[in-house]
């Protein structure tokens, strides 16, 4: 029976020291690390370089110092394409159907085309 020492880990090698085993892959970019080179951060186990990235990102928004009232970021001007395309579609939608619901007869709006049905339906039977 292979013993857990002679798994995949054991055939990767430190991204930083390339002479010692990988224990663990980062869980921000997925390189193999020594123990040495991985910390634990909120139950994950991360390299140097991910949780100082991480740390600097907490600690600015923390400070709010990324984020003026109007900052322009990626996301933020992919959420605002998104809601203007959905405002878009939805006018389109409600003036098509304004367009469908002038169109249609003027008895059907003061709803004698039913009275009318009425009449038809009953005086066939």
């Amino acid at each position: 029976m292979p013993s857990r020492a002679d798994g995949p880990m054991r055939r990767l090698r430190c991204t930083r020291h390339s002479e010692r085993e990988a224990a663990a892959c980062c869980a921000e970019c997925g390189l193999p690390f020594c123990r040495e080179c991985v910390s634990e951060y909120e139950g994950r186990l991360l390299c140097a370089a991910c949780l100082e990235k991480i740390v600097a990102n907490a600690k600015a928004d923390a400070d709010g110092s990324n984020r003026g009232l109007f900052a322009l970021t990626a996301d933020s001007v992919k959420r605002a394409a998104s809601l203007a395309a959905g405002v878009a579609w939805l006018w389109l939608c409600f003036y098509l159907a304004g367009l469908l619901i002038e169109k249609l007869p003027q008895s059907v709006h003061e709803g004698t085309v039913w009275a009318q049905a009425a009449e038809e339906a009953l005086g066939e039977e």
